[in-house]
């Protein structure tokens, strides 16, 4: 592990205001970002990162490794909440297990955001196919976790109708953001493209700080109902990611030699969505409980994915 990597990312700003978040609710204070406002930033960010890497797309060669990255994401989306539900089914319910593994088998555009910001202070790019093959990734773990549910759980089955579900996956605010300016990104003109670059990308570091102080906010306020559930629940959301991450770095050679792509897969494997999925699952898995899975994910996988998960996938892809 390279110490002063790690020390580089613990003290990056927008790490610190997240951890600020954390502070304020511990202390009781009354900083609070307006929830309109939050909402602005998080879309911000989204169209931002499509945009950004729609036009990197659009300048880019259509090759065969685009192709097989997207094949890659989808089995990647796949295949992590399908062996993450029957490893989960040992220590929760049927609907806790289901939805913890959509979440994990799902993506958070934030820690994309963050893992972007990463590869920058190390002088690293990767693809812009790299941002389709997160808008791929956020849908088919939640399918996944859906019919699991199904398969299993008979209230479910008769209670939930299937095409809702897969409908609101599709139509969910962040995936659409993200897959529209993806798409915006790659058929605008370059030209008209260069005049919003002072919104996409100059301010766009300091929009993730006040965005990671509101995540920071929530994560405080869940951590209490989080700590009922033991330490098992610490455990899972520190050791399923980090494995998921590692194995993609190692075998996401097989799909690009990219040190950038191979890094992005690894933290999109490690990552875990707490926008998206839980929606889906409040609307699909009524019974699973809310105050397990979105703490699982916000508050302990993406921390420790900010801070310990990327330098340490990174290594893995440089020695692999």
């Amino acid at each position: 592990m390279d110490y002063t990597l790690l020390i580089s990312n613990l003290t990056n700003p927008t790490l610190l205001f997240f951890l600020l978040g954390i502070l304020a609710v511990r202390i009781k204070s009354d900083l609070e970002i307006p929830a309109t406002s939050a909402k602005f930033i998080s879309l911000y960010l989204l169209f931002s990162i499509g945009f950004k890497g729609g036009q990197e797309l659009a300048h880019s060669p259509f090759t065969s490794e685009i192709i097989w990255s997207c094949v890659a994401g989808l089995l990647i989306a796949t295949v992590i909440p399908i062996y993450g539900f029957y490893l989960l089914r040992r220590f929760f319910s049927v609907s806790d297990a289901a939805a913890i593994a959509a979440a994990y088998g799902s993506v958070s555009a934030v820690t994309f955001v963050a893992a972007s910001t990463y590869l920058e202070a190390q002088g690293m790019k990767f693809g812009g196919h790299m941002v389709a093959v997160m808008a791929i990734m956020e849908t088919p773990a939640i399918i996944a976790g859906v019919i699991l549910v199904m398969l299993y759980d008979q209230e479910s089955r008769d209670s939930v109708k299937f095409g809702d579900v897969i409908h609101h996956a599709f139509t969910n605010g962040s995936v659409l953001m993200i897959t529209g300016s993806l798409i915006i990104g790659i058929i605008s003109d370059e030209k008209a493209a260069m005049g919003i670059k002072p919104f996409t990308t100059d301010i766009f570091k300091g929009f993730l700080a006040i965005f990671l102080l509101e995540m920071g906010l929530v994560t405080g306020n869940r951590l209490s109902s989080f700590r009922s559930h033991g330490w098992g629940a610490v455990i899972i959301g520190v050791v399923f990611p980090l494995v998921n991450g590692v194995l993609v770095a190692m075998v996401s050679q097989v799909v690009t030699a990219d040190p950038g792509n191979r890094f992005m897969f690894a933290v999109l494997a490690a990552s875990a969505s707490y926008i998206a999925v839980p929606a889906a699952m409040r609307l699909a898995v009524p019974k699973a409980d809310p105050g397990l899975y979105i703490p699982m994910a916000l508050g302990v996988t993406f921390p420790l994915n900010v801070t310990l998960g990327m330098p340490l996938y990174e290594l893995v892809v440089r020695i692999s």
